[in-house]
């Protein structure tokens, strides 16, 4: 069973509703001890850096989501749900995050249309399972007005030019982080969420 955890921030419905199609079994919860017994989790979430922190400490849920990783069980981060794993964010001065992967989180240049919203391409810079299927430079939706600067490029399997080139997927051993949100990403973004599901069963 694959635990999308709820922590207050965003449209868990939908991301469920995406693996649900695709045929991999979710669970929506708000509780650390389902989280001990899940075999692999999604960190969703939009909104402010800081409020998601402290919810998720509110909840017990960040050595939940530590003790899940060291376990060895696949985390995915989606969208705040990815830059909630670095140090730090810039968002309403400086807040901890849960400091899984170094670096921190930027706000997007001034001089562009701020938040980054529509249709973008992603270039991959590592093969990865959670790409397996997916053409390079494929198109995937985005919402956000920051971005993660990895601090460890060994990190960093795929980018997207905004102002900037930016990271927008993340590849650590069992963690795994995107910016878009595939369950608004059509045909591709639920092969991601169907390739997670398949990473997560061989676990």
């Amino acid at each position: 069973m694959i635990v999308i955890i709820d922590y207050g921030m965003g449209n868990l419905r939908s991301v469920a509703k995406g693996f649900e199609k695709m045929g991999v079994e979710v669970k929506v919860a708000d509780d650390p001890k389902v989280l001990e017994d899940a075999r692999g989790a999604v960190l969703p979430g939009v909104g402010a850096f800081t409020d998601a922190m402290r919810n998720l400490q509110k909840m017990g849920m960040v050595d939940a989501v530590h003790r899940l990783l060291e376990k060895g069980k696949p985390l995915l981060g989606i969208c705040l749900g990815l830059q909630l794993l670095f140090e730090t964010s810039e968002e309403w001065g400086t807040s901890e995050g849960l400091g899984i992967l170094r670096g921190r989180v930027r706000r997007l240049p001034a001089g562009i249309k701020i938040p980054h919203m529509g249709w973008n391409t992603l270039s991959v810079k590592k093969k990865c399972p959670l790409f397996e299927g997916i053409p390079d430079n494929s198109a995937f939706y985005f919402v956000h007005s920051y971005y993660v600067e990895p601090a460890d490029p060994a990190v960093i399997a795929g980018t997207t030019e905004y102002g900037i080139e930016f990271t927008s997927f993340t590849v650590k051993d069992n963690l795994f982080g995107i910016q878009f949100h595939p369950e608004k990403s059509s045909v591709l973004g639920l092969r991601i969420l169907q390739n997670f599901g398949r990473l997560v069963e061989k676990c």
